[in-house]
Parts: C-alpha cells; structure tokens; sequence
C-alpha cells in the first residue's frame, strides 16, 4: 500500500500567504495495524532549494559566508550564521540555481558541479527538499564579489578558510547550520580525506 492510500485529507486551510504558504490540514492516517486515525497539522511550504560547499584540494580550504538569519537569532543565536551557499529554486532546475547562487552570494563561476543527496530539513513542519552540491573551485573563478542581492535584504560576507579549521568549527558549535554541516561532514568523507601533514 502506498502512502498516498494512507491519507484521507478532510479539510484544509490557508492560513497566509504573506511570505511563503502555511496551511493547516485535517486528515485522517491508516495506521500499521490498519485502524485510521485523526490527526492535525501544519505545514510551511517555501519552495525547495539548493546549496553547494565550494572546495580547493589542492590549498585544502573551502568558501562559506556569513548572513544575519532572523529566525535563528530569535532562537537566541545571537551571531551571523555561517553557511554555505545556498537559495531557493524559483522554478529553476537545481543545478542551474546553485550555479546562479554561487555567483550572487560568493562571487564565484563554478565549472564541474557534483550533486551529493537530497534532503528534507525539517519534514516535520516545513515541506522544502534540499538538493546538495559541491564544486572544486579556483582562484581565477572568481568573478565578483558576492554578498548575495540587495534588493532581497541580503548582506553576505564572504570568506575562504582551511577545511580542518571548519570541521574545528562545526565540533565547537560556530557553525551551526545544517546544511553546512552535511556538506562539510561529506567533504570529510569522501574529498578531504585525511588531514595535511605539517611540512
């Protein structure tokens, strides 16, 4: 049975619109042992999105940025938020966005772009699916500096720093943000694989 033949959605209602979509939804899910039962939620739907972890083997750094996020700070992280490039998709394809997001928000062209995963962030609340990225970059792709659009409120910093002073910083909680952490615990992984050897 799929799950589709386990939800009966009795009503649902728009609750704003103002940004992106809140609804909330009564429906009724066939449990495991076959009884239905009534439940209650709400869902936020802000499109899906995509962000890339842009890498340097050969100088083993990576770019990141650094953005002021108001939900994060009215959860008392009372810091900039450091992240990976990212941004909704807008009714583009995933790879083209994170290429078009890689110029607005770091300032660089990348060339062979890997997708790593898809991912739902919070599936308990919110309806996003993040498509993951990563690209080696050079210096000569660069092609401005970033800082993401004005004109949407974004005022991106950004910054190139060693991969082992990163994963420093995901252990120590500095960065604090999910998609950034998968991204770098994947380059750990499987890009930077063992630490550089002190010359």
């Amino acid at each position: 049975m799929s799950i589709s033949e386990r939800v009966r959605v009795l009503d649902e209602r728009l609750l704003s619109d103002n940004w992106y979509i809140l609804k909330t939804t009564h429906f009724e899910f066939r449990r495991r042992d076959g009884r239905w039962q009534a439940q209650h939620r709400e869902s936020y739907d802000r499109g899906n999105g995509a962000a890339i972890l842009l890498y340097s083997l050969p100088q083993r750094t990576v770019i990141l940025t650094r953005q002021f996020r108001y939900p994060a700070f009215v959860n008392h992280h009372d810091d900039l938020m450091i992240e990976v490039p990212a941004g909704l998709l807008d009714e583009a394809d995933p790879e083209t966005r994170i290429r078009a997001e890689a110029e607005e928000e770091a300032g660089y062209r990348v060339r062979d772009v890997r997708k790593v995963c898809e991912a739902f962030m919070s599936p308990g609340a919110v309806t996003e699916r993040l498509y993951l990225y990563v690209a080696e970059y050079d210096p000569s792709d660069r092609i401005g500096e970033g800082g993401g659009l004005e004109h949407e409120g974004e005022d991106i910093e950004v910054f190139e720093l060693g991969f082992d002073e990163a994963m420093r910083m995901v252990g120590d909680g500095r960065i604090c943000d999910a998609k950034t952490i998968m991204l770098l615990q994947h380059a750990a992984l499987h890009i930077f694989t063992a630490p550089r050897q002190p010359a």
